[in-house]
């Protein structure tokens, strides 16, 4: 299971810094996340979306299923069907696997869009992240492992607080880059 994620994130790396070779290096590591983002969304959460609806996780075989399986132990909501879990990784699978990859696109292509676009993905991807947890937290967490130091700190905080720490620095670094054209257009229309 460990062994697969490490080969996204290295695919996805590899392929983001290829795309970027023409870039500067903040737009080649947001690049990196991206398609490392994107193949998380598609072939991770994206087999888990097609096993939860075709049956449960927990009574599935494969390589995929194992991976679940694995992280089911630190949160039960995903070896069962939980409709707040499917609902949310169906929206997360296609609306912002879709959004990474015209995120991409923009980047790599120097469009007009790219803030517009990096802005709606992260929002959604931190929507993702508060309708994931929030609704188990506000009844005590009963499926949540806290227990173990391993499914805790490394499954529950680690794995999906990259995905709150890294869409944070990203609205920030529109935030800045919203500021500075800005601040250009403003320059220049005082020029004029």
């Amino acid at each position: 299971s460990l062994l697969l994620c490490t080969a996204l994130l290295t695919a996805g790396c590899a392929l983001g810094l290829q795309l970027g070779l023409r870039r500067g290096a903040t737009d080649r590591a947001v690049l990196a996340w991206l398609c490392s983002d994107a193949l998380v969304h598609w072939v991770l959460e994206g087999a888990f979306v097609y096993l939860a609806l075709v049956g449960n996780i927990a009574d599935t075989d494969g390589l995929l299923a194992s991976l679940w399986k694995e992280y089911g132990k630190a949160d039960a909501r995903w070896l069962y069907f939980d409709p707040n879990i499917v609902a949310v990784e169906l929206l997360t699978v296609f609306l912002d696997g879709f959004l990474a990859l015209v995120l991409i696109y923009a980047i790599v292509k120097e469009k007009y869009y790219r803030h517009f676009i990096q802005i709606a993905l992260c929002v959604c991807e931190l929507y993702g992240g508060w309708m994931t947890f929030s609704p188990d937290w506000l009844v005590g967490s009963p499926n949540l492992n806290t227990s173990n130091w391993l499914y805790f700190w490394i499954y529950l905080v680690f794995f999906n607080g990259v995905w709150v720490l890294v869409p944070g620095l990203l609205l920030g670094h529109s935030w800045v880059e919203l500021k500075k054209m800005h601040q250009r257009g403003t320059h220049s229309k005082k020029l004029q």
